[in-house]
């Protein structure tokens, strides 16, 4: 029964630091590369 309720436990800290961790984001910066341009002519399709 005591392996049991640590089992559990550590499942529930495990989950709480996971929904942490995803609420708070990396909060990384977003590349600089591949900047969007206006398709114009036979390259708009």
């Amino acid at each position: 029964m005591k392996t049991l309720r640590r089992a559990i436990l550590a499942m529930g800290v495990g989950t709480l630091v996971a929904a942490i961790l995803r609420l708070r984001g990396s909060g990384g910066v977003p590349p600089r590369q591949g900047k969007w341009r206006q398709l114009t002519g036979p390259d708009f399709r």
